[in-house]
């Protein structure tokens, strides 16, 4: 004979998996099977425009949900070279990223709610736990292929155009 759960014990089992997190994940997510690796790009384009006057294409995913923040680009094996991810934050904050499960080495661009440059950090180690912040609040993060700023000379007071 199959029992089934009591709604009260169901709930208790639920809860702990339903807390979420301010800025790193509690656990980390599962790789995804290959037929659930997301693509390339989801379609959007971040424009970048350097201090030099430059402007520079990024198709990038974006990251809007928490589940999609928590994951990042964890388990990438590659990334293309113009290709990364945007991390749009709920808040303004002064963001902690990690690349614990991350593969391959990133820059991350911090930008204020209007686009503007905060901060850079270069070639973040893969694998590393360390939390990255840049100490000024940011709206958004790009991630892009490590050394992708110094190639393309994209520091603090670059201005992102964000997709809609």
């Amino acid at each position: 004979m199959r029992r089934s759960l009591s709604p009260v014990l169901a709930l208790v089992l639920l809860l702990p998996a339903c807390h979420g997190r301010a800025r790193e994940p509690a656990s980390t997510p599962a790789p995804p099977s290959t037929a659930a690796q997301r693509p390339a790009s989801d379609g959007a384009t971040v424009e970048v425009k350097t201090a030099a006057g430059n402007t520079l294409r990024v198709q990038v995913e974006v990251a809007r949900t928490e589940q999609e923040r928590a994951r990042g680009l964890m388990f990438r094996r590659s990334l293309a070279p113009d290709a990364g991810m945007l991390f749009a934050m709920p808040a303004d904050d002064d963001w902690a990223f990690w690349m614990k499960n991350t593969l391959i080495p990133l820059d991350l661009i911090y930008a204020d709610r209007d686009g503007v440059v905060v901060g850079v950090i270069e070639d973040a180690r893969p694998l590393d736990e360390a939390s990255r912040r840049v100490g000024k609040p940011s709206r958004y993060v790009l991630e892009v292929n490590g050394g992708w700023c110094r190639k393309h000379g994209v520091g603090a007071g670059a201005r992102l155009t964000l997709p809609q």
